[in-house]
C-alpha cells in the first residue's frame, strides 16, 4: 500500500477495524441468540459479556505501558460505559426478549439516523444532501436483506420491544456522539478497561444471584463455546476494533457500519446453509455499502 498517502492509510485502517468489528458483531448474533435458547438468559449473557470482557481487558492491560487517567475523566468513562454497554445492552437484550428478531434488526437501522442528527446539532457536523441519501441507502439496504431473509417467518413484534431496542439505539448514538473526545485521549486499552469495568460494577449486583444459580452442569460444551466467543470475539476484540475505528473516523462513519451487521449474519446463514444469496440480498450489499461510501466521501 505504498501507493496511498500516510492519511489515506490512517483512513483505510478505520474502516477495516469497524468492518472486523461488524464482522465479530454479526457472528455474535446467531451464535449468542442459539446460547441463550439453550440454558442462558440474556440478563446473564450480558453479565458474562461485561465482567469477562472487563477480566480480559484488565489483562490486557497489564501488557501495555499505564497510563494516567485525569480524576475528572472517570466520571466520564463511567457516562460512556452506561451509554455504551449497560444501557445498549440492556435495552437491546430485553427488547430482543419481548419483539421479534425482524423487528429488533430493522430498529438498529435507526442509529445512523439518531447519529446523524446529533452530530448535526452538537458536533455542528453538517446534514448534506449527500449524507441524507447514504443514510438512506444504508437503512434501505439492511432492511431488504433483513426482510429478505426472512420471507416465511413470523414478523410479529411488541410495541414495547420495540421502544427497548430504539433506546438501545438512541444510547450508542449518545456514545459516538459526546465521548470522541475522550476515546481520542486516551489508548484503546484504558478506555475499555474503565468503561467496561464500571459498566461491569453496575450490572453485576442485579444478576449476581441469576449467574450463581444458573444449571451449570447442565449446560453443554457447545453453549459454553458460543459464550467464550461472545465474551473474546464479540465483546474484546471486537471493542478493541470499534475503539480504534472512533479515533480515526466521524461519528457518521462509524454508525454507517451498524448496516453491515445484517449482511455479516446473511453470509454466515449461506455457509451453514442456512439461508440463500439472491439477487435481493446481492442489492442488499450494494445499497449499505453505497451508502457507505457517500457518507465517508469527503465535499
Amino acid at each position: 500500500m505504498n501507493w496511498l498517502k500516510k492519511n489515506d492509510k490512517i483512513q483505510l485502517l478505520g474502516h477495516l477495524c469497524m468492518i472486523g468489528a461488524c464482522s465479530m458483531w454479526g457472528l455474535m448474533a446467531p451464535l449468542g441468540k442459539d446460547a441463550m435458547t439453550h440454558g442462558i438468559s440474556g440478563i446473564e449473557m450480558v453479565t458474562f459479556r461485561v465482567v469477562g470482557g472487563a477480566i480480559c481487558f484488565w489483562l490486557a492491560s497489564l501488557f501495555v505501558k499505564t497510563e494516567k487517567v485525569e480524576r475528572k475523566d472517570y466520571l466520564r468513562f463511567f457516562l460512556a460505559g452506561m451509554f455504551a454497554i449497560v444501557c445498549n445492552q440492556c435495552c437491546y437484550t430485553v427488547g430482543l426478549s419481548i419483539t421479534s428478531p425482524v423487528n429488533a434488526s430493522i430498529m438498529t437501522t435507526t442509529m445512523p439516523i439518531i447519529t446523524l442528527v446529533l452530530s448535526a446539532l452538537f458536533l455542528h457536523d453538517a446534514i448534506t444532501a449527500k449524507k441524507l441519501l447514504g443514510v438512506s441507502l444504508g437503512a434501505s439496504g439492511a432492511c431488504l436483506l433483513i426482510l429478505g431473509s426472512t420471507q416465511g417467518v413470523a414478523k410479529g413484534g411488541v410495541l414495547f420491544g420495540d421502544i427497548l431496542c430504539i433506546m438501545a439505539q438512541c444510547s450508542y448514538a449518545v456514545y459516538l456522539t459526546f465521548f470522541k473526545s475522550l476515546i481520542q485521549k486516551y489508548s484503546v486499552i484504558t478506555c475499555m478497561k474503565w468503561m467496561i469495568t464500571f459498566a461491569a460494577m453496575v450490572i453485576t449486583p442485579f444478576s449476581f444471584m441469576r449467574v450463581v444459580h444458573l444449571p451449570w452442569t447442565e449446560i453443554s460444551i457447545v453453549t459454553y463455546m458460543e459464550t467464550t466467543f461472545v465474551v473474546v470475539g464479540g465483546t474484546f476484540l471486537a471493542y478493541i476494533c470499534s475503539i480504534r475505528a472512533q479515533k480515526i473516523l466521524r461519528p457518521t462513519v462509524v454508525a454507517m457500519y451498524n448496516y453491515v451487521q445484517p449482511i455479516i449474519a446473511c453470509i454466515v446463514s449461506v455457509c451453514l446453509g442456512l439461508g440463500i444469496f439472491g439477487w435481493s440480498q446481492a442489492l442488499a450489499v450494494v445499497l449499505v455499502f453505497s451508502g457507505v461510501r457517500l457518507v465517508n466521501r469527503k465535499k
